[in-house]
C-alpha cells in the first residue's frame, strides 16, 4: 500500500489536488467554531489541509506515505507529519477529524482498533467526517492497494461497537475523479458524545 503511494506520489497528487470538494466541507465545517483545530487524517495531496487553513482553521495533517507528506507539506505550506493511523496517540486535541477517502484503505479486521484512536483524538462534542466507497468486502488492486467497501448498514453495524460516536448525517456522492473509480461514495458525519 505505502509502496504504491510512495512510487506514484506525484501522479496521485496531480490527480487529486485540484478536486473541488467545497460541498463536502460545508456540513463538517458548519459544526466547528471559527478557530477550530482539525485533524486531516490521511491528508494525501494536502488539498483539504490547504482549504481548511485558507478558511482560518488550525490543522494537523498526517499521512503514512513519506512522499505524499512531502508533497502535501509543500502544497499546503505547513508540515504534514508522517504518521499511520495505528501510530496515532492524540488525546482530546481536535474539534474535528476529517478522514476523506483514507479509512477505506484500512483492513476491516483492523477497524475496531483504529476507530477508538480517532475517538480519543477528538474533544468531547467534536465531529468526525468519514468517506468510504460503497460496496461489499475487500479488494486488493493489481498495484497492491487495499480497498475496504461498506454499505450504509455495514458501517453503521461497525459503529454500534462505539457508543461514543453518534451519527449526525449521512449522504451519498458521485465519483468526481475518474471513470476508472466509478461507484458512489458514502459520507458519514458523527459527533463524539461523552468521553
Amino acid at each position: 500500500m505505502l509502496t504504491f503511494y510512495d512510487m506514484h506520489a506525484q501522479e496521485y497528487f496531480e490527480s487529486t489536488v485540484r478536486l473541488d470538494l467545497h460541498e463536502l466541507y460545508e456540513p463538517f465545517l458548519k459544526e466547528l467554531g471559527p478557530e477550530a483545530h482539525i485533524l486531516d487524517a490521511g491528508c494525501g495531496s494536502g488539498r483539504d489541509t490547504k482549504a481548511f487553513l485558507d478558511r482560518g482553521y488550525r490543522v494537523t495533517a498526517i499521512d503514512a506515505s513519506p512522499q505524499l507528506a512531502r508533497l502535501a507539506t509543500t502544497f499546503a505550506g505547513q508540515r504534514c507529519r508522517v504518521l499511520s493511523f495505528q501510530e496515532m496517540k492524540f488525546r482530546e486535541e481536535f474539534d474535528g477529524v476529517w478522514a476523506c477517502a483514507s479509512l477505506l484503505h484500512v483492513p476491516k479486521l483492523k477497524m475496531p482498533k483504529i476507530i477508538p484512536r480517532f475517538i480519543r483524538a477528538l474533544k468531547p462534542g467534536g465531529v468526525f467526517y468519514v468517506s468510504l466507497k460503497e460496496g461489499e468486502g475487500e479488494h486488493i488492486t493489481e498495484e497492491g492497494r487495499l480497498f475496504s467497501y461498506y454499505t450504509p448498514g455495514s458501517f453503521r453495524e461497525l459503529l454500534t461497537c462505539f457508543p461514543a460516536l453518534r451519527e449526525m448525517a449521512f449522504w451519498r456522492t458521485k465519483e468526481i475523479r475518474s471513470r476508472q473509480h466509478s461507484g458512489p461514495w458514502l459520507n458519514f458525519l458523527m459527533r463524539k458524545v461523552g468521553h
